[in-house]
């Protein structure tokens, strides 16, 4: 019996993997139990391990810090690529107020510990440590215990206590809050959803049909190209010509010519349909299926990037309707509509909508690939070469007048930030950043329930202790203030005077205490991207300052 009890309580690697392994298993099962109609989620890992380390079951340190470091970056860099493509837009159509939010909720946090430290009298240092645990922000407890090394001298084992002491009801808080606010507000999910999939539809880069009647005398007798030219910087395409001479549909040409009474059907961006709409004539209501009658030789068929070759290469380049006399209407990425323009760059797994004759979309098919089957196939190189360069980046130190110590991105920051952008601008580098949805899902539950478990193995030892003799209950109460009230104030404001979107908020507010927990238990609510968008937008702000503001405290109030 002795393989039994080195397996158990000796440190070896089979050792550590048991721990985790079991950790994982019963807390995500746990985590399935509903109390009042909620469930912790993955949230329960972090206390089954907190459960088993008081217990003794320990692991190795190294090993412990190794996998909590790696699950964080496998979550947020799953996180990052998922959310990347539309980050930048997302930015732009709200993403200034959201970041300005986030902020507040980062400086209410702040006040509020200095506030208690004046209050109870409680070290600056230790104050800092449960701030950092009340908004789950591992790197800013990391940069506290630097900057209190090198500008003291020693360290100080109180930050990382007050840290492990107030980080499991913060994350609790966290998630608690945001079923607050769905109760508080009488949040209905399915009108939340609606509201949102109302909203995206009505973005102005999407892509919208609508059949035109062509009245305009300045273009009678011009070129579909001439026309094009006059209205240069409007996003839109031409797809089918129906002459009125004759009532027969035609592929639309750069050559095409139109005369008074044609009708034509164009897909736009709708901020530009009004313009395109006043320019050529008038809206005609005509049913799509209109523009494909029985008698015609054109089909449409929705085609699939498989093929590497295309990935980022402009629709333009292809020439696809002089060679192969086939129209691209639209392309659908990510769920959304956008105008299939030439200078349009298109990515693995978009889907093409082209018109033309059944033996043109075959030729078309075999060019693009249209293989769903290519699609489950693992791009890891675009995975690891992402890590890697997020692991340089979050390493990079920052330097800023009177701050003696620099200040890091971090493993957490970095790798979002290399997997935010590559997610948008990757096809330029002939990286398929292309991952089905289960493949993503797959890669960020591993990564939280890893990061988890290392966090509860690590805090138990010491949880009790520091409970019973050290005051630690009166932290949880601190740390339960820090997190609850920035987060019940910003997001009454965020909700009452912005009008946020219920899921847009719960990224916000998990986000804005860069915990990871509440994120995937906003994304298993939410059951849609919304939380993941809002998350990914505040996140590097929220990073940086939260890493920001710890370091300042310490230097400020301990140095």
């Amino acid at each position: 019996m002795n393989w039994i009890n080195s397996l158990l309580w000796q440190d070896g690697v089979a050792h550590s993997i048991l721990i985790l392994a079991f950790v994982i298993a019963v807390g995500i099962q746990l985590g399935k139990l509903k109390v009042c109609g909620v469930s912790l989620g993955v949230t329960m890992v972090l206390f089954m391990g907190i459960l088993l380390s008081h217990f003794g079951f320990l692991v190795n340190d190294e090993v412990l810090h190794f996998f909590k470091e790696f699950g964080l970056i496998l979550f947020v860099f799953s996180v990052g690529l998922q959310v990347g493509p539309g980050f930048f837009s997302s930015f732009k159509q709200g993403g200034i107020t959201l970041n300005m939010l986030a902020a507040a909720v980062v400086l209410l946090g702040v006040g509020t510990a200095i506030v208690l430290h004046f209050a109870t009298d409680v070290p600056m240092s230790t104050m800092v440590g449960i701030l950092s645990g009340a908004v789950t922000n591992t790197p800013g407890l990391g940069a506290a215990q630097q900057a209190y090394a090198d500008s003291i001298g020693v360290h100080d084992d109180s930050i990382a206590l007050g840290y492990a002491v107030a980080y499991p009801l913060g994350v609790v808080g966290i998630i608690l809050t945001i079923v607050f606010f769905r109760y508080a507000f009488r949040i209905n999910l399915q009108k939340e959803a609606q509201r949102l999939a109302d909203n995206e539809n009505r973005q102005p880069d999407g892509a919208t049909p609508v059949s035109l009647l062509v009245r305009n005398p300045a273009i009678f007798g011009k070129s579909i190209a001439g026309v094009s030219a006059l209205l240069e910087h409007r996003r839109f395409v031409v797809s089918r010509v129906w002459y009125a001479d004759g009532g027969r549909i035609e592929i639309a040409t750069g050559e095409t010519v139109l005369h008074e009474n044609d009708r034509i059907f164009v897909i736009a961006a709708e901020a530009d349909i009004e313009t395109i709409q006043t320019f050529i004539g008038e809206v005609v209501q005509m049913d799509r299926k209109q523009w494909m009658p029985t008698d015609s030789q054109l089909a449409h068929r929705r085609i699939i990037i498989t093929k590497s070759a295309v990935n980022g290469r402009r629709l333009g380049d292809l020439n696809l309707r002089h060679l192969y006399g086939v129209n691209v209407t639209r392309v659908t990425r990510a769920g959304g509509d956008l105008v299939a323009g030439p200078n349009l760059i298109l990515q693995m797994g978009d889907k093409l909508n082209v018109v033309g004759s059944e033996p043109s979309l075959d030729k078309i098919a075999e060019l693009m690939g249209n293989s769903s089957r290519h699609l489950n196939d693992p791009n890891l190189i675009t995975i690891f070469l992402g890590i890697a360069l997020g692991v340089v980046v979050g390493s990079i130190p920052f330097t800023f007048p009177g701050i003696p110590q620099p200040v890091k991105l971090g493993l957490a920051g970095g790798p979002l930030i290399v997997a935010i952008l590559i997610g948008r601008f990757g096809y330029r580098y002939k990286l398929i950043t292309y991952t089905t949805l289960s493949a993503n899902l797959m890669l960020r539950e591993v990564g939280i329930s890893v990061f988890l478990a290392c966090v509860g193995l690590g805090a138990g030892e010491a949880f009790v202790d520091t409970l019973v003799n050290r005051g630690g209950f009166a932290w949880i109460g601190y740390g339960v203030l820090i997190t609850v009230v920035p987060l019940l104030i910003v997001g009454f404001v965020a909700r009452v005077f912005f009008r946020i979107n219920y899921f847009t908020l719960m990224g916000l507010l998990a986000g804005s205490t860069t915990d990871p927990p509440a994120l995937a238990y906003s994304n298993a609510a939410a059951g849609n991207d919304a939380p993941a968008v809002g998350y990914a937008t505040v996140y590097p702000l929220t990073m940086f300052l939260r890493v920001l503001a710890a370091q300042l405290l310490i230097l400020l109030f301990c140095a």
